[in-house]
């Protein structure tokens, strides 16, 4: 049975908001979730047949529980202990949906699938190190380098020099972690403060973080090293651009348009910065699209890793904190929508968006659809914030808000809303018309409504004919 929603939190979703008490609402949801996860995969583990889960792989898994166990008794327990920071850490969720799938195959298990799902199982005992390391253990490790690359999540990552699995024994005392490689130097690592560690070797990369995005809040990992922070590309699905791994160059950028992000997002609204302060957990770069100009961005969200946020280097402040707005939205939705069912729509893919070329199923229009309202709201905010200069703001206001009035009526007249999803839908209705008591001036309104009717256009001719009447 899904979890009850708050009759005000619902509204306050509704609304592209959310206050302190509902954002930690859909916080200690996912969090319960990823824990629940994490308990699949061992039961999995344990239930799987020799062929797909051999008996050493089950007795790593176990002494990797145990040291993880360890390590939050350690650390006094509690939400912010190292075991359970690591576990809650977005991208544990795609590790525990790729570990579930190897250990529960469909048909006979391929030496390949075998091959993923061991190097899959070997990354938890490097996160069983990091926490181990982060709450002062002192403990001997075997772990393994997957094609020639140890990562130990928040602390960095250690290239062996070739493209093969390779042992990697670990020890830790007083922070400082030794790595051994069969044949090659020890490697010696200092833990850093909150992320990174310290070390000379070339062949040792550290984790890298952003300052808080406003005084006293925690660091931001910038995170290029995780092995599971993209996607895998399927044929026929949609792909995100591949990682990218900043140089010091591209890390000013980052940082310079992250530090001037929470400003922008005050002015949009004081729940922005709230929402960005409260969800966002690690950022995982990108590159550009082939053939971007580098003034834009590409940005995504994963269901499977709440609080991670995906996006090429962003060209300013202000379309920074546009796109966390936007994929912040997108991160709600999907909390709400695994607490509560909102509708009963089907995959088929039939609806007109604004903002995409392709029909889109009912789901994707209502993420698109709540993303675009919030966006509008935060516009309209920037630009009565400052009117002096408002243009740029009342702009972007026009356009989503006609997006926004274009895709609503399919969204309101669904017969497959439920009861919270009606009124969830009819509470963003609202907040469309109260947008509308306040327009941009005349000329962006009416440039904005001859984009909808153009696209629509375009959409509608790109449509397969119906099929006859018989």
């Amino acid at each position: 049975m899904l979890p009850a929603v708050p009759d005000r939190a619902l509204a306050e979703l509704g609304r592209t908001e959310g206050g302190p008490e509902t954002l930690a609402l859909l916080v200690r949801d996912q969090d319960t979730r990823r824990l629940l996860m994490m308990r699949a995969v061992l039961d999995a583990a344990e239930a799987a047949g020799p062929a797909v889960c051999p008996g050493p792989a089950k007795h790593r898994l176990r002494e990797d529980w145990a040291l993880l166990t360890a390590a939050d008794r350690a650390a006094g327990g509690g939400a912010g202990s190292p075991a359970r920071t690591r576990l809650g850490h977005p991208l544990m969720g795609p590790w525990a949906r790729r570990c579930l799938t190897g250990l529960t195959p469909r048909g006979r298990p391929t030496a390949r699938g075998r091959r993923e799902l061991a190097l899959d199982l070997a990354h938890f005992s490097a996160v069983a190190a990091v926490a181990a390391a982060r709450a002062g253990l002192a403990f001997t490790a075997s772990l393994t380098a997957c094609d020639g690359v140890l990562t130990l999540p928040s602390l960095g990552a250690l290239r062996t020099g070739g493209r093969h699995d390779v042992p990697v024994g670990v020890r830790h005392a007083h922070g400082r972690l030794t790595l051994r490689v069969p044949g090659a130097p020890d490697v010696t690592a200092y833990l850093e403060h909150g992320t990174g560690a310290w070390s000379d070797t070339p062949a040792w990369t550290s984790a890298y973080a952003l300052p808080g995005l406003v005084p006293g809040a925690a660091p931001m990992p910038l995170d290029d090293l995780d092995p599971y922070r993209i996607p895998p590309r399927e044929p026929g699905q949609y792909a995100l651009s591949g990682p990218a791994a900043p140089d010091d160059a591209e890390r000013k950028r980052w940082l310079g348009t992250w530090s001037g992000a929470a400003a922008v997002l005050r002015t949009g609204g004081a729940h922005r910065l709230t929402e960005a302060l409260t969800l966002l957990r690690c950022l995982v770069p990108l590159e550009l699209p082939p053939g971007d100009d580098g003034r834009g961005s590409f940005s995504a969200t994963r269901r499977e890793a709440f609080g991670a946020f995906l996006s090429s280097g962003p060209a300013t402040p202000v379309a920074f904190a546009a796109t966390l707005v936007h994929e912040l939205q997108h991160t709600k939705l999907a909390a709400l929508g695994e607490m509560a069912e909102l509708h009963r729509a089907g995959p088929d893919a039939r609806y007109f968006a604004p903002w995409r070329p392709d029909p889109r199923p009912y789901d994707g229009l209502l993420q698109g659809t709540y993303s675009h309202l919030a966006l509008a709201d935060f516009f309209q905010r920037r630009a009565l914030a400052d009117p002096a200069r408002a243009e740029p703001a009342w702009a972007d206001h026009a356009r989503y808000h006609a997006q926004v009035g274009a895709a609503l009526p399919a969204l309101v007249g669904s017969p497959d809303l439920t009861p919270v999803g009606r009124r969830f839908v009819d509470t963003m209705a609202a907040v469309h018309e109260r947008l509308a008591a306040c327009p941009a001036p005349r000329g962006y309104t009416a440039r904005a409504q001859a984009y909808i009717r153009s696209v629509r256009t375009l959409w509608t001719q790109r449509q397969p004919p119906a099929p006859p009447l018989r």
